[in-house]
């Protein structure tokens, strides 16, 4: 019995694919990887809003793919996973200041590290905690960005919290309600997710255009 159970496991995990994950991992594969992107460097890649959105589907037995998950140990494990990553990224990065981003090859989190300070600036911390949070690669980077710009202990944790919890339980609840109320949603999965990742920007998309408009308005 027991070499049947590992029989069945499958060995080869795509780690850019939300449902591979989640049937690989679960729950527990959900607060790893949301650790992972917003706490360590090398999670930049991880589809964090993709999962969060797919998990909350899953959680209702709405998609027929063999998988279904518990919505609150879900939200739990989401929880824990965005706040502990996010709350060590900064951390990091407090310790071991801009070396850590020195160190990388990586264009693409060079260019999130230069988004990220961008956002603090203009921004301020608050906003800018917040607003990273639905930023792909910016979310990764924020966090030790902060810790390097030493930015107050308290207020990042304060809005980093926040800026978390609206994440992951946004996504995971949205994608919840979705599957309880729209037949075989599963099949519109994909164009869904995308949908779902656009509109996560649309408080940065509604901050850009509101601070150029004020910008416009002080020239004239």
């Amino acid at each position: 019995m027991t070499a049947a159970l590992f029989t069945a496991t499958p060995l080869a995990v795509n780690v850019l694919d939300a449902q591979s994950l989640l049937s690989a991992f679960g729950v527990l594969g959900v607060g790893v990887v949301l650790f992972a992107e917003t706490g360590l460097l090398i999670g930049f890649f991880l589809p964090g809003d993709s999962l969060l959105f797919t998990a909350g589907l899953l959680c209702t037995g709405s998609a027929d793919r063999g998988l279904k998950l518990s919505l609150g140990p879900l939200l739990i494990a989401a929880a824990v996973g965005a706040l502990a990553g996010a709350q060590f990224g900064y951390l990091l990065g407090r310790k071991a200041g801009g070396a850590l981003l020195a160190r990388s090859g990586s264009a693409r989190l060079h260019e999130g590290a230069e988004r990220a300070e961008q956002l603090l600036e203009r921004y301020g911390y608050a906003k800018a905690i917040v607003l990273a949070r639905f930023i792909p690669v910016v979310r990764t980077v924020l966090n030790p960005v902060a810790g390097a710009l030493r930015v107050p202990v308290r207020t990042f944790t304060v809005w980093q919290v926040a800026g978390g919890l609206v994440w992951c339980v946004g996504l995971i609840l949205g994608g919840y309600a979705l599957g309880s109320s729209v037949p075989n949603v599963d099949r519109y999965l994909l164009p869904l997710v995308a949908l779902i990742v656009a509109i996560s920007l649309t408080p940065l998309a509604a901050e850009v255009y509101r601070s150029r408009k004020g910008a416009n308005g002080a020239r004239g």
